[in-house]
């Protein structure tokens, strides 16, 4: 049993929260191990410094801001930070890589693994994003470096040393995202490392890592073939097995967040009013888990919490985009491999840009940065007119009607994504809009554009924000009922039009002075030359974003059978590359009928 007294030292037992580390006399134990924990969370594929609107401004707590950030000053501060450091580990606490930068989003995310083993990284929690594309790519690729498509054009891109990629350096954990069949984690629960103390002994501390529940139902993270284990009891779970193997020392690495009641000006060692699913997390995991890490919500605090026996223990998030590093110290007794709880020592360091860049990760920036360029560059495919999101009397487009055709053409590439139409946010009621920009046929700024030619960057650009398109199953009032949510009154009587794009083997007529819910008559929806059948199940290709109704078309609630296609960027260049050359479409998909 866990010595309670050596744990707690001369702390109190209490409710409240502390923030910062403890200040307490020295502990009794004379052979002891001391343990460097150095974290980074969501860091989403940063090489570049961020901009302020990206993170790359972070308040001090004292009326005051600082610019944080870049991969090149975050290698400096971990150098500096390990300095006569020799027990340290580096980790991660999840969304590591999908990120949203055009140089790292365009090659796969292969830079981000780069950066990250350059970095020394020793493991990473799987966070929601490490799901983007599948368990299969998080393992097989991003894991083992197995390539796919044609290698420096689809994947295993040369990388900044001239060689192709292989793959992460480290290990993905997750204890609680199983395979919905089989039960299985996708990747590993745990991981041990172990410490030698000056004495020569060995001393084990493990790393139990789990991801926020709904991942598995996210927009970017939709993965319909696996499950997600609640958490508490997961770890929980694992917490007893670690014992039985001897460890004592037990850290949690959770991609689960929070937040200071006012993160916008607090510092990142704030602990004032703290809040949110990794606080309500804390009360409910055993006393032996010795400190907590987390991640998910991009803010920053450095907090020591009353475990469920009373005794303190560090919970600490480090923001996003390398712009902060979380640091905690814990001491080992050597005799019975527990942490000296009295001992334990926390801080959040500002990743700030007064420091020296570090010479060779600037050259795995730089490398990616002219790789981006010259992928951006790259021809994709030509047009013979223009296609804009200006819309018509009808609230149709040439943009929107393109991108619907896309994800018609992208879920009907397999026989189990086939879908009988596909639908597309114009201009949502509320949320993100996949239909992001125009294609004119008129040559842009860039160098190396020409009237009707589309570039890579340009199409990456005009659709899509990282969703998957789904295939999912509606009944015909269903899908009714979705076209009727197009018109949305607000609360102060106005109604908003949310237009919604079909692909090109879908027409349908409104009426826009009917009453709001009755301005489509499903006679006049007509599917593949039929009109529609209330009773008919269809199959929907659609924006994960959209199906889960954070488009504001609530409607697709109850569907049915989802299948998970490719992801929006990827497939839209996909999509161009088979055509060759696209042309506008008529604008005679959705008509304004004066009466019924």
């Amino acid at each position: 049993m866990r010595n309670f007294l050596r744990r707690i030292g001369v702390v109190a037992a209490g409710t409240a929260l502390l923030g910062g580390a403890l200040s307490v006399s020295p502990a009794a134990a004379d052979d002891t191990v001391d343990v460097q924990l150095l974290s980074i969370t969501d860091f989403h594929g940063y090489l570049q410094p961020p901009t302020a609107g990206q993170g790359g401004s972070i308040p001090t707590g004292r009326g005051t801001s600082v610019t944080v950030g870049g991969a090149a000053y975050l290698a400096t501060h971990l150098k500096q930070l390990r300095a006569d450091r020799p027990r340290s580990v580096t980790f991660a606490t999840g969304d590591s890589f999908a990120g949203w930068p055009f140089e790292v989003d365009a090659f796969q995310d292969e830079p981000t693994i780069e950066l990250l083993n350059k970095l020394g990284v020793r493991f990473s929690a799987m966070g929601n994003h490490e799901l983007d594309v599948s368990p299969e790519f998080l393992v097989q690729h991003m894991e083992d470096g197995q390539c796919f498509g044609t290698v420096d054009v689809d994947s295993c891109f040369t990388d900044s040393t001239g060689r192709r990629f292989h793959g992460a350096d480290f290990d993905f954990q997750s204890a609680n995202i199983v395979h919905a069949e089989s039960g299985r984690t996708v990747v590993d629960p745990y991981r041990v490392e172990w410490f030698r103390s000056p004495g020569g002994k060995r001393v084990p501390v493990g790393f139990i890592t789990t991801t926020v529940e709904g991942s598995v139902t996210n927009s970017t993270s939709f993965q319909p073939r696996l499950r997600a284990l609640d958490q508490a009891r997961t770890i929980e779970r694992y917490t007893r097995e670690l014992k039985r193997r001897g460890v004592e020392a037990i850290v949690l690495n959770v991609h689960e967040g929070g937040s200071p009641k006012d993160p916008t000006t607090a510092g990142p060692n704030a602990c004032d009013s703290v809040f949110g699913p990794v606080f309500e997390l804390a009360k409910k995991v055993p006393a032996e888990i010795d400190a907590i890490v987390t991640g998910d919500w991009h803010w920053r605090f450095n907090c020591m919490v009353p475990d469920p026996e009373g005794v303190p223990r560090p919970i600490v998030e480090a923001g996003n985009h390398g712009a902060v590093i979380s640091e905690i110290n814990l001491s080992l007794d050597t005799a019975t491999g527990e942490v000296l709880r009295d001992r334990t020592r926390s801080v959040n360091h500002a990743v700030t840009r007064d420091v020296a860049p570090d010479p060779d990760v600037q050259r795995i920036v730089d490398h990616w940065a002219r790789r981006g360029a010259e992928r951006f560059a790259e021809p994709l495919a030509e047009q013979t007119g223009s296609f804009t999101r200006t819309p018509n009397p009808a609230g149709e487009s040439t943009a929107a009607d393109l991108y619907a055709d896309a994800q018609y053409w992208n879920a009907n590439r397999t026989r189990e994504g086939r879908a009988d139409l596909a639908l597309i946010s114009a201009r949502p009621a509320k949320g993100s809009n996949a239909v992001r920009g125009d294609l004119p046929f008129d040559r842009g700024s860039h160098p190396a554009d020409a009237d009707g030619r589309i570039l890579f960057g340009e199409a990456w650009n005009a659709y899509g924000y990282g969703n998957p398109v789904l295939t999912v199953g509606v009944k015909g009032r269903q899908l009714d009922a979705i076209l009727e949510q197009q018109w949305q009154t607000q609360t102060d009587g106005t109604v908003k039009s949310a237009p919604l794009a079909v692909s090109r083997n879908v027409s349908y007529s409104y009426n826009p002075a009917r009453p709001v819910g009755d301005r489509v008559s499903p006679r006049d929806v007509v599917i593949n030359g039929r009109p529609l059948d209330p009773a008919r199940t269809y199959r929907v290709a659609a924006l994960a974003y959209t199906v889960i109704g954070a488009d504001g078309y609530g409607a697709f609630a109850g569907y049915t059978a989802p299948v998970r296609n490719g992801p929006d960027h990827e497939s839209f260049v996909a999509y161009l590359k088979s055509r060759g050359t696209i042309s506008p479409a008529p604008l005679d998909r959705v008509r304004v009928r004066a009466m019924w």
